[in-house]
């Protein structure tokens, strides 16, 4: 049996060759580095911990002198399970300062150590400094507010 007539029909002469061996080795590593890198962000689990995006709340702060306080106002909770308040200026026993009651339109109100005369624990702890405001839904946390007090 002559298979020379079949092997012109399957493989073709060096000038009917649609692809060179060239371009299929490139196309080869080119598919081992997309197969390894995506082999490699799921053994490193890589993009899991970016949470949910940042959490969209505003609120607006009011220092006032007279009374030695700064009032927290929530404008828009944006969808934040919870808010707390962070600075080393906030004696509130904790690391950070929880606002469990605070919703949309509602207020929460921050004295100098016994300026108001009851000497609760939500209180700053010195006449001056800064603290962070900080929205929390899940496991995304953001930055919606920051104040500096000097009283």
């Amino acid at each position: 049996m002559d298979l020379t007539k079949y092997r012109q029909k399957l493989i073709g002469s060096e000038d009917e060759r649609a692809v060179s061996p060239v371009i299929g080795v490139i196309l080869m590593v080119a598919i081992t580095v997309i197969l390894a890198a995506v082999i490699a962000a799921f053994v490193l689990d890589i993009g899991d911990d970016m949470g949910d995006g940042p959490v969209n709340a505003a609120i607006s702060t009011d220092t006032s002198q007279s009374d030695a306080a700064i009032t927290f106002t929530l404008e828009d909770d944006g969808g934040a399970e919870e808010f707390v308040v962070r600075g080393d200026d906030i004696d509130s026993g904790e690391a950070d300062l929880e606002f469990d009651d605070l919703t949309v339109g509602s207020s929460h109100s921050l004295y100098h150590s016994g300026s108001d005369g009851t000497g609760d624990a939500d209180a700053l702890s010195s006449s001056g400094g800064e603290a962070n405001i900080v929205a929390i839904d899940g496991n995304s946390e953001s930055v919606v507010g920051s104040v500096e007090w000097e009283f």
